[in-house]
């Protein structure tokens, strides 16, 4: 059961959680952005490649999502070993996630990419379960971002059979 401290929303660490996963994704949009007018332009995409416009909105939503998820994982968080496995898992997640950005991006990698989006959507999964343990709330609010990286999971793939 609730405490009457668990409902209190604590805004600092709030805001925290989300500024980390939003800088998270400020980084590495480091690497997309000058890519996105250059070599991203030459390559062949499929049909169902939204413009361009569309990822920064998608994106910026999910990393506040995910921040607030965080944060609600850390209001329940405890001393247990599941606790630091779940800490660790969403932080393999945040590196996945900023890896593909690299790796599609800066190095050009279409098949390194799908490897580390594959591995990225797993964490997710991963996160999701064990946020879960702590807050069905955090679970859920991952969902979005899980169905938006299998969307992106396919255009990467898509992608990578398009230009091999």
């Amino acid at each position: 059961m609730e405490t009457t401290h668990q409902k209190k929303i604590q805004y600092l660490p709030l805001a925290i959680s989300i500024i980390i996963t939003l800088f998270i994704g400020f980084a590495a949009s480091f690497f997309t952005r000058p890519e996105i007018s250059g070599w991203f332009v030459t390559l062949k995409k499929p049909s169902f490649n939204p413009p361009n416009w569309v990822f920064a909105p998608v994106w910026t939503t999910l990393y506040i999502l995910i921040g607030i998820s965080a944060y609600l994982v850390w209001k329940r968080r405890d001393d247990s070993g599941i606790f630091k496995v779940t800490a660790a898992v969403y932080v393999i997640q945040l590196i996945l996630n900023f890896s593909w950005s690299l790796v599609f991006f800066r190095m050009h990698e279409l098949l390194g990419a799908l490897i580390v989006i594959k591995l990225l959507w797993l964490m997710i999964l991963a996160t999701i379960i064990y946020f879960g343990k702590f807050s069905k709330v955090a679970s859920w609010l991952l969902v979005p971002y899980l169905l938006w990286v299998s969307f992106a999971t396919v255009l990467n793939f898509s992608i990578y059979l398009l230009n091999r």
